[in-house]
């Protein structure tokens, strides 16, 4: 017989009887109770629990929460504008922000909202990069998202690759992009992001400008795929061809990380690069092999990289026809794209089932 899990309450630290009305009164609009605690097991049991964590300014130098150690999910509130002196406060108890009612009162309202709804399940995050250029990388992430749609996002992670939104024939939609998107850091809105990008088949699409590429910067990267995971959508990355020290730190947080080496000796030797270099994000990457004609065999491409071979990704005469035509490749059932895209989503949920 089950039981249902009652849910944790927002714990507020204060004992300022003006702030405390206020705090309940916003946490109530969220449709959360509060759970308000001072001191003593209470206290070190909700600060354990607690979805937020919102400290009054006048608790922060009390010798109990000093005492407990560092979290996320801890907003301090003020007030009025808070005196120097409480800042180093602020910061010693971990602090996300300070929040000064009543300027901050939306911001505050919208974060206590966020902390108490259901949780999603976090989206998976798959990687894909070639061993070396025109391996068919682009090809393939294109592929995955299609076939995990609707409500994944493929995020192109390469400006000069000429834009994944031209593979996907959606050069024209509306919706942000990388310029658009260079700016954010940490904590985005998931459900705002996604609905602002263009959508193609089922798949929010996050493409590289022609008009003005520029690098991605590794934090805006981090930033977009973790507001969309974090609203429990699939994200699907595709990452240029650069030395392992230069991956974009998305490629180790990966659930699974595919490398597609064409059957050459030198791709499959600069695949072994990648995975053997100190610390690689790729060290756990799986393969997919293209095979060449009078090239490596399958079984030859692992044994050099020293990788497992998820799969080997025929040739799609279509491919290439229908990229001219801005076209998104084919994911049917028989589909050489298609039968690779569904082995992919195989071995991840694979991973789900190893967690």
């Amino acid at each position: 017989m089950s039981t249902s899990r009652i849910p944790a309450r927002p714990l507020v630290v204060s004992t300022d009887d003006a702030l405390l009305d206020d705090l309940l009164r916003l946490l109530a609009t969220a449709g959360a109770e509060a759970e308000v605690a001072t001191g003593g097991p209470a206290l070190r049991r909700a600060h354990r629990q607690a979805p937020l964590v919102l400290v009054g300014a006048d608790a922060l130098s009390a010798p109990a929460l000093r005492a407990l150690p560092r979290r996320p999910g801890v907003v301090v509130v003020a007030g009025g504008e808070l005196p120097a002196g409480d800042w180093a406060g602020a910061v010693e108890v971990g602090a996300e922000r300070v929040a000064v009612l009543p300027a901050d009162e939306s911001w505050l309202l919208t974060r206590c909202t966020a902390a108490v709804a259901t949780p999603v399940e976090r989206g998976r995050l798959v990687v894909v990069g070639g061993a070396c250029g025109g391996a068919g990388a682009s090809t393939l992430a294109a592929a995955v998202a299609l076939a995990a749609a609707p409500g994944v996002t493929l995020v192109d992670a390469d400006p000069w690759g000429a834009g994944l939104d031209l593979l996907l024939g959606a050069e024209r939609a509306d919706g942000l992009r990388w310029p658009d998107l260079s700016g954010l850091r940490g904590r985005v809105a998931g459900d705002a992001l996604l609905a602002a990008l263009p959508d193609v088949a089922g798949v929010s699409l996050v493409a590289a400008s022609r008009s003005d590429p520029a690098a991605v910067p590794p934090d805006a990267l981090a930033a977009v795929v973790d507001a969309a995971r974090a609203v429990g959508s699939p994200v699907v990355v595709d990452v240029p061809r650069s030395a392992a020290g230069t991956a974009p730190p998305v490629v180790a947080d990966a659930d699974l990380a595919v490398l597609v080496v064409p059957g050459r000796l030198r791709a499959a030797t600069a695949a072994r690069l990648l995975v053997d270099a100190q610390d690689s994000p790729w060290a756990s990457a799986q393969l997919v092999v293209r095979p060449v004609p009078g090239g490596l065999a399958r079984s030859e491409v692992g044994d050099v990289v020293g990788r497992p071979v998820l799969a080997e990704l025929g040739h799609d005469r279509s491919a290439a026809p229908r990229g001219e035509r801005g076209e998104p490749p084919l994911v049917s059932g028989r589909s050489p794209f298609g039968t690779v895209a569904r082995r992919v989503l195989g071995a991840l949920r694979a991973t789900d089932a190893g967690r």
